[in-house]
C-alpha cells in the first residue's frame, strides 16, 4: 500500500485534470476492519479515470479508495460509517474508532490544503483556470445479467454544473459540451447532457466557492459503458476513445478561458 494519498503531475497552463476517485488502496488499519471485498469497493470506485487526466498538463490522481476517505464529499460525510453512507453496503466489521476516522480526515484536510496551493499558483500564473473533474458512474446496479438503467435518464456523459455560476462560466460549459458531442466517437456521437444524474460534488463546490471569479470546474461523469462494472474488465479501445474525445475539447476550452474577464464577488 502506498503512503501517498494522491499523485501530482505538474505542468504549465490553465487546465487541470483530477481523478480523485480513481484510487483503490487502503491504510492497513482501515483494511483490517473493512469487510467489503476488493470487488465491492472497485464497483463503486472510478477505475481508469486516471488515464483521462492525460488531456491536461496539470494532473491530480487520488490513490486511496473512497472507502477510506471520500474527497468528493463534505468533510463531515467523507468517511463512510454505515451502509446508508455507501449505497447500502456493509463496510465495517465493527464501527470504525474515532482515532481511525480522524486519521482519515487528516488525509482529507491535507488534500484540500494541497489543492488550495496548487490552484492558487495556477490562478496567479494564468488568471482563470479550468478543472476537468473526472468521474464515472454505474448503470447496471440490478446485476450483471439484468437490463442496464434507462438511457433516457443515464447519459453517456453527465456534465455537472450545479455548483458553479452558470451565467459566468456558461460559454465554457457550452463549448465543452458541443465539442464533445461533435467529436467523431466510435459507434456514434456521445450522449452528453447537463445535470441529469449529478450536479457536481463537494470538490467542484469547494473550488467554485474558493475561487469564484477565477476557477471553473466541469464535474464530468462517464457512464461505465467503457468497462464491465461487475468484473472491472476494461474496454481499452473505448477508454482511449474517451481520452481522445476529451483531448479534442481542450483547445476550445482554452479559447473561452482566454476571454475570461475579472469580476468581483461579495
Amino acid at each position: 500500500m502506498t503512503d501517498e494519498i494522491w499523485r501530482l503531475v505538474d505542468g504549465e497552463g490553465p487546465l487541470v485534470a483530477a481523478a480523485i476517485h480513481d484510487g483503490h488502496a487502503l491504510r492497513d488499519e482501515v483494511a483490517t476492519l473493512m469487510t467489503l471485498d476488493d470487488g465491492g469497493r472497485l464497483r463503486e470506485e472510478d477505475p481508469y479515470t486516471s488515464l483521462w487526466t492525460e488531456v491536461a498538463p496539470i494532473r491530480v490522481v487520488g490513490l486511496r479508495s473512497r472507502f477510506e476517505v471520500d474527497l468528493n464529499r463534505p468533510r463531515e460525510r467523507a468517511v463512510y460509517r454505515e451502509p446508508g453512507d455507501a449505497w447500502g453496503l456493509d463496510i465495517w466489521e465493527s464501527s470504525p474508532p474515532d482515532e481511525l476516522v480522524q486519521r482519515s480526515l487528516a488525509e482529507y484536510d491535507a488534500f484540500y490544503s494541497f489543492m488550495h496551493g496548487l490552484l492558487e499558483r495556477t490562478r496567479e500564473k494564468n488568471g482563470c483556470f479550468l478543472v476537468y473533474d473526472l468521474h464515472s458512474y454505474n448503470h447496471r446496479r440490478d446485476g450483471p445479467d439484468r437490463l442496464p438503467a434507462d438511457p433516457a435518464e443515464n447519459p453517456q456523459v453527465n456534465v455537472g454544473t450545479g455548483t458553479m455560476d452558470r451565467e459566468r462560466w456558461g460559454p465554457i460549459v457550452d463549448r465543452f459540451m458541443g465539442e464533445l458531442r461533435a467529436h467523431p466517437f466510435p459507434g456514434g456521437p456521445l450522449d452528453v447532457r447537463e445535470n441529469v444524474k449529478f450536479r457536481g460534488g463537494n470538490f467542484a463546490r469547494w473550488v467554485h466557492q474558493t475561487f469564484p471569479a477565477d476557477g471553473c470546474v466541469l464535474a464530468i461523469e462517464f457512464k461505465k459503458f467503457f468497462m464491465d462494472e461487475w468484473t472491472g474488465q476494461p474496454d481499452q479501445n473505448t477508454i482511449a476513445a474517451i481520452r481522445d474525445a476529451l483531448a479534442a475539447t481542450t483547445a476550445g476550452v482554452r479559447a473561452e478561458l482566454a476571454r475570461c474577464r475579472p469580476v468581483e464577488y461579495p
